[in-house]
């Protein structure tokens, strides 16, 4: 996959999306100093490409009841295709985890997983994690303080 090229207009509109998803193409359009319909055009070009992914809502996962997160290592018996490709389609079935990734070094994968409190958290791990396919190892660490969370990418 290669990057789509961006001028400075499309960097300035997106990094303005960026910071409000809910800014409208006229304040889209001041920003960038374009009339509306040539900065939609922009915009939509911007979605077409896949440049734009989606629009989502910010949650404050503690006051919607995750009061905890944690990061899950696991190391697998094997690195078949068919152990890995089940491994990853149970995982995405999971709503708990916020995150996968497929890692190099000691774990093959990490999961970043939510749950309301310790005692629930262990028990997503105990029943949950533990019986996805090829799974090895386990190692888990809780976050103490989320310094900084963005999805935000520097342009």
């Amino acid at each position: 996959m290669h990057p789509h090229p961006l001028d400075p207009v499309d960097r300035t509109i997106l990094n303005a999306l960026q910071r409000d998803g809910r800014a409208t193409v006229g304040d889209l359009a001041e920003a960038v100093s374009l009339s509306t319909s040539p900065c939609w055009r922009r915009v939509r070009a911007l979605e077409d490409a896949g440049v734009i992914a989606g629009y989502h809502a910010h949650l404050h996962r503690q006051r919607v009841g995750w009061g905890v997160l944690g990061f899950v290592q696991l190391a697998l018996h094997d690195h078949t295709a068919d152990t890995t490709s089940a491994l990853e389609r149970e995982v995405m079935a999971m709503p708990q985890v916020l995150s996968c990734h497929n890692l190099s070094g000691r774990y093959d994968y990490q999961l970043e997983v939510v749950a309301a409190d310790l005692a629930s958290f262990a028990d997503y791990v105990r029943t949950h994690v533990r019986s996805l396919p090829g799974v090895r190892e386990i190692s888990t660490s809780f976050s103490l303080k989320e310094v900084k969370r963005t999805m935000a990418l520097p342009l």
